[in-house]
């Protein structure tokens, strides 16, 4: 694609990354065919090309964003399916990003629009906020189908849909401290992304990481001073805030690097494992954070890539229990993390299953099925349609954000791939399976 910054534009390193991947898009096309919005509204400007093409304008003529540019940019799920179609190699991530970024400074959003934006951005990173959140939530679920008739407020319906009817307590184990390797020899030691979301809505889940991990001899340590990856406010735009989360992160993560080293830093959050493999790019103007960002990019590991690296022992038992593998967007479009959690499962003794049409988004995408909740609901409908025509007996997936989204509507359970794992591997057996 031909540009036509100038030079005064090309000296701000935003612009000038913009400009490399910009120039890398041949018009081919070949990413409508795998967008998930282009796909339910077959509207080209919902479409990575013509999302492309807005923000070449918008960046190009160097003028502050629109109602048109934010109304289809706000559509994007960031669920990066175009990046693994794409032959050229564009960066969509990055450009999408700072696109982002340009509309948080220079659009001003609806008063409404601005105020839930706001609400999320406070809330949904800090899990004390987030659980007394989730709480506060019953007493407003009976006002949902109220909230829905008044569009502007269709999102606050979505929040409390959404809500669990029960929080589960706070889990010992998100505690920081060292949880020791079991046996004789040790095997490793890795430190471990405890979340903001996912602790308050699934605690179990890096309560079996633990486990198994321990029992395969890793010692897991739990770091001082980490929070939330910044993911979620980092795709609303707030720069800022999602640089000082990783910032926050990258402090705790090289305390335990210089502290005795690691082998890994283990996420089990896919949303969260794309955004801390980007940390390196995201912090590279910044000269007291770059190398440090690089190291622990370099080092984040998904907890079924990492698992992937051991010599696992003959699983303790073998359920052959027929799994419907959802593949998050972020784990195999952001990370390219495909063949390693099937190959998982199935040497623990599932039978796995791949639903139809697995490259396309389930419709969570962190706040997007809060923001987006009729696109989103089009999108997890087609996808439990799909899983459901596999006949399988449980969903696995590794995304906390796909659990939650998926069992809004499916009529199985949905568990994260590492509790099947650990029920494989002597842990006890997932809740909610026959």
């Amino acid at each position: 694609m031909q540009t036509n910054f100038s030079l005064a534009q090309l000296a701000d390193p935003h612009v000038a990354e913009s400009e490399k991947i910009l120039r890398k898009c041949v018009h081919c096309g070949f990413c409508t065919a795998t967008c998930p919005t282009y796909v339910t509204l077959g509207n080209e400007l919902d479409s990575p090309r013509g999302r492309i093409y807005l923000i070449k304008d918008m960046l190009e003529g160097g003028r502050p964003a629109d109602k048109e540019i934010v109304t289809h940019i706000d559509r994007c799920l960031s669920c990066l399916a175009c990046m693994t179609t794409c032959p050229s190699g564009v960066n969509y991530m990055h450009l999408v990003d700072h696109a982002r970024a340009h509309i948080e400074k220079t659009y001003r959003r609806p008063l409404a629009n601005r105020m839930i934006r706001a609400l999320l951005a406070a809330v949904l990173p800090y899990p004390q906020r987030f659980r007394a959140a989730l709480k506060l939530a019953k007493l407003g679920r009976p006002f949902a189908g109220l909230l829905e008739k008044v569009p502007v407020l269709k999102p606050l319906s979505a929040m409390l849909r959404l809500a669990p009817a029960a929080v589960p307590a706070v889990s010992p184990m998100a505690l920081p401290g060292a949880h020791p390797g079991q046996g004789a020899a040790k095997k490793g030691r890795v430190a471990i992304l405890t979340g903001c979301a996912q602790p308050v809505l699934d605690p179990g889940i890096n309560e079996a990481t633990i486990s198994l991990l321990n029992r395969l001899g890793v010692e897991v340590v739990v770091p001082q001073g980490e929070g939330c990856c910044g993911a979620l406010v980092h795709h609303m735009g707030r720069e800022e805030q999602a640089l000082a989360s990783a910032r926050q992160n990258v402090d705790a993560w090289t305390r335990e690097i210089e502290n005795g080293g690691l082998d890994a830093i283990i996420i089990t959050a896919s949303g969260c494992g794309t955004t801390i493999k980007d940390y390196g790019f995201m912090l590279r103007l910044d000269p007291a954070y770059a190398e440090k960002a690089a190291n622990v990019s370099a080092l984040a590991k998904d907890i079924t890539e990492y698992l992937a690296t051991l010599d696992l022992p003959e699983p303790a038992r073998k359920p052959g229990t027929v799994v419907a593998y959802h593949s998050a967007c972020s784990m195999q479009h952001g990370q390219k993390i495909v063949r390693q959690p099937k190959e998982l499962l199935a040497k623990a003794g599932f039978v796995v299953k791949e639903p139809r049409e697995g490259h396309l988004c389930c419709g969570s995408a962190g706040t997007y099925n809060i923001m987006q909740p009729e696109i989103s609901a089009r999108l997890r409908d087609r996808k439990v349609k799909n899983i459901a025509a596999t006949g399988a007996a449980v969903v696995a997936t590794g995304n906390i954000g796909c659990i939650t989204q998926i069992a809004s509507a499916a009529n199985m359970p949905v568990v994260h791939t590492i509790k099947l794992l650990d029920w494989a591997y002597g842990g006890p057996k997932p809740e909610g399976l026959a």
